[in-house]
């Protein structure tokens, strides 16, 4: 008799379960007259609580899909959202059954910025996800789920439903997972393969490289990885969205952030490659080059990274980009000689025109260059004082360059007394052409030694020479060393070197012969000794 009783009960809740599904089937909608309805059924049916695929698919273009493909479209799309990082705040979905997009002139709705293929669309007097959106979704699901992580979707659940706190079973244990895998990663990339690289480097020399450089580079880059697996693995475990999407960013925002750190340590290493090749150059001005080149790909990284990492949170740069072009062009007005000496500093490094520790001379410029900036150069003058000289006053001069010199000449006059026999000059100049060519520091393919000039007081031999010396010390050296053996020549042939004199000469001394010379030949005779002088010569 009881179990009669419970038979005819079973069998009346049965037939109520199954009228009262019938009768809410019936009830749910499947016209959507605005683009908040469709939106809304979507996502409304395929919540934890309320799990209605059949019913959700309803918002999606069917065209020629099975009721099944539907179902799976509209999984993979509330997936997308999802994993994405994209919440849909349904207060600020339009409302209006006419509503128009006056971008692309149709009535149209864009649900995220992210995925402007994703919209719904007006067809007669219904809206639904557009037929071109839902040939789109598989395609976007595998952007946003890819190296096959997509089948993680069907694999995870199956660990457990039960719920705790908010989240599934299988979600605690997805996390669980992502954390292992973060610290297995980090283990390898910092204590494994670390030792491998040390022991590399120390193979070849270069331990100190290693303790420089190498413990920089590997954290950072090994938590870059640890970021990408993390953007990565999270949208899988379809977090709720008031968590996923916080997270997401993050995570999305952390993967530039470490990148920024991986590449500007790469940079420094970089720059420590590029100062050894500019020690192994001869020219000076590449030490100078190298430490601005580090410094602005420093400033690049970080302008990239930061770009990145903005958005990664999804903030919109473009009027970030806008306002930095206008500021820019305002920064260019008012700084146009920052800006020229800035590009007067990139023209030298490009030309060239001299290198560190030069001896230049430009207008009123006139000493050694010590440093080249981006916005000045340094000079040091003769009297020991600094110069700090624009880069566009010294690109725009004509430069002369005592560096480049290949010799450095030495002109001087010897100035002999006019008493000095005509036999004993060409003795001496021959001297002096011997003093030169044995020294080891002259030019010997080109000099001029000769007797030059008759002077107010003296007969001057003109000294014409070079040296091949690198710099001024040395030049003044050689100096010192010709002088001297001159000077140990004349003293040796008994040349007298002339001072400046001034003689007064009285013509005539009563009771005495004047001084002026009489001259009683004839033209005839004076060509006849003329003759005898060159002849005395043969």
């Amino acid at each position: 008799m009881h179990s009669s009783i419970r038979l005819i009960a079973f069998i009346g809740v049965f037939f109520l379960t199954i009228s009262s599904a019938w009768s809410q089937a019936d009830s749910l909608p499947d016209n959507f007259s605005s683009p908040y309805e469709v939106i809304y059924n979507h996502l409304n049916y395929l919540q934890d609580e309320n799990h209605l695929p059949e019913q959700a698919a309803k918002s999606l273009f069917k065209g020629e899909r099975s009721q099944k493909q539907l179902n799976n479209l509209a999984e993979e799309l509330k997936q997308i959202l999802d994993g994405s990082a994209n919440f849909i705040d349904l207060d600020e979905v339009p409302k209006s059954s006419e509503y128009y997009d006056s971008l692309s002139r149709r009535n149209r709705y864009v649900i995220t910025t992210d995925f402007p293929e994703l919209y719904v669309q007006k067809y007669g007097n219904k809206w639904l996800y557009s037929e071109y959106s839902v040939d789109q979704i598989d395609r976007i699901h595998k952007k946003v789920f890819p190296f096959g992580t997509d089948k993680l979707l069907n694999i995870l659940p199956n660990l457990g439903t039960t719920k705790y706190l908010g989240l599934h079973l299988w979600q605690y244990l997805g996390i669980l997972i992502l954390i292992t895998l973060g610290f297995l990663i980090h283990l390898i990339f910092t204590v494994v393969l670390r030792r491998i690289l040390f022991s590399l480097l120390h193979k070849y020399g270069k331990l100190d490289m290693a303790n420089q450089f190498l413990n920089p580079v590997v954290k950072p880059f090994s938590l870059m990885i640890i970021a990408l697996l993390a953007s990565i693995l999270i949208p899988v475990l379809q977090l709720p969205a008031f968590i996923a999407t916080g997270i997401i960013l993050l995570v999305h925002a952390l993967v530039p952030f470490f990148a920024t750190f991986f590449f500007y340590r790469l940079v420094d290493i970089l720059g420590h490659y590029l100062k050894k090749i500019a020690d192994r150059s001869e020219n000076t001005l590449d030490d100078q080059l190298m430490p601005l080149v580090t410094k602005v790909l420093h400033v690049f990284v970080i302008i990239v990274g930061f770009v990145a990492i903005l958005r990664g949170f999804k903030f919109d740069i473009w009027p970030i980009l806008t306002g930095l072009s206008i500021g820019g062009l305002a920064f260019a007005l008012a700084a146009q000689d920052t800006l020229k000496n800035f590009f007067g500093s990139l023209m030298i490094f490009i030309d060239r025109p001299f290198q560190i520790g030069d001896w230049v001379t430009a207008g009123d410029i006139d000493g050694t260059v010590e440093e080249v900036g981006f916005r000045s150069t340094r000079v040091r003058t003769f009297r020991d004082s600094v110069m700090y000289v624009p880069n566009s006053i010294i690109s725009n001069s004509m430069v002369d360059n005592h560096g480049k010199r290949n010799y450095r000449r030495f002109y001087t006059k010897l100035a002999i007394t006019y008493d000095t026999p005509a036999r004993l000059i060409e003795v001496f100049v021959k001297g002096v052409e011997e003093i030169v060519l044995k020294h080891p520091d002259t030019r010997k393919d080109y000099y001029n030694i000769f007797l030059n000039e008759y002077g107010g007081s003296a007969l001057e031999v003109m000294l014409y020479i070079f040296f091949k010396v690198p710099d001024w010390n040395n030049e003044l050296r050689c100096r010192q060393e010709i002088m001297l053996e001159i000077n140990k020549l004349a003293e040796h042939l008994g040349v007298r070197f002339a001072f400046p004199t001034q003689t007064l000469m009285i013509e005539q001394m009563p009771g005495q012969k004047s001084l002026t010379p009489e001259y009683q030949q004839s033209k005839s005779e004076m060509e006849d000794e003329l003759k005898a002088f060159f002849d005395s010569k043969k």
